[in-house]
């Protein structure tokens, strides 16, 4: 049994992490979702939240907006389509992709809508903080 988990998180601008960690907690569109090493495999849609990674006592977190989580034998990757780390992020820049965000709601509906809430959802939460 393996005591570590190979986590990469990938954005399309970079490499933001890759190496061994304890356990990562995902914001997933059906729920949070907690990795440990030996996982069961599985693809799951990341919603708009904080990526959580445990290690050795100390936690990182990430900024995340879309993408997936690959969970393989290998370990975990994660395709994000915007992600940053927790501490540089600008809460300005929160708030004005909240004010799209809720902007951009009032024309959808269906499925669409429900993605949206979601993204809603997730920069009110880390706004709150």
């Amino acid at each position: 049994m393996a005591d570590k988990l190979h986590f990469a998180l990938v954005s399309p601008e970079a490499e933001l992490f890759s190496g061994e960690v304890d356990q990562v907690d995902i914001p997933g569109t059906e729920g949070d979702l907690g990795v440990l090493p030996n996982h069961s495999a599985l693809m799951a849609a990341i919603r708009t939240g904080a990526i959580t990674v445990f290690d050795g006592g100390e936690t990182t977190q990430y900024f995340v907006q879309g993408g997936f989580a690959d969970v393989t034998p290998d370990g975990l990757t994660v395709l994000a389509e915007k992600a940053t780390l927790m501490a540089d992020i600008d809460k300005e820049a929160l708030q004005s992709d909240l004010d799209a965000a809720k902007a951009r709601i009032e024309n959808l509906e269906g499925e669409a809508a429900l993605i949206v809430q979601q993204d809603i959802d997730g920069l009110s939460e880390l706004i709150a903080g």
